[in-house]
């Protein structure tokens, strides 16, 4: 199968110009790279977790429509917390995000988050 990549300006660049890309589209499946609570051309939002996935959600939303799905089409999603006690907020937000059919998801607590951020999310979506 072919790969494309997906690449809208809607949604941060690639974190200090790393080589990979906002996402990968193979077949009818779209693989996100992570994505922080940063929004395009800015640093990380001020806040907390909430807030953050709050952006985190709008990035995510905004590669999924360059590639031509939605948050509707999640199949599968990682969380990443620097702090597992933010479960709470981020989940809230999460949840209004998803919809009544949420993907499968894991959530993980991680030592540490480019730029300071709290939360990070990948995810994998059908088109």
């Amino acid at each position: 199968m072919k790969k494309a990549v997906i690449r809208t300006e809607s949604a941060p660049a690639p974190f200090q110009g790393a080589p990979y890309n906002q996402a990968i589209r193979v077949g009818n499946l779209v693989f996100v790279a992570g994505q922080l609570g940063v929004a395009p051309g800015a640093t990380t939002v001020e806040g907390d977790a909430g807030a953050q996935t709050e952006q985190v959600m709008r990035n995510l939303a905004a590669i999924l429509e360059a590639a031509g799905t939605n948050l509707d089409r999640l199949v599968k999603t990682t969380v990443f917390l620097q702090h597992l006690d933010d479960f709470a907020a981020m989940n809230e937000v999460y949840a209004r995000h998803v919809g009544d059919r949420p993907p499968a998801r894991s959530t993980v607590e991680v030592a540490k988050l480019p730029s300071g951020a709290l939360v990070e999310i990948e995810a994998i979506a059908h088109v």
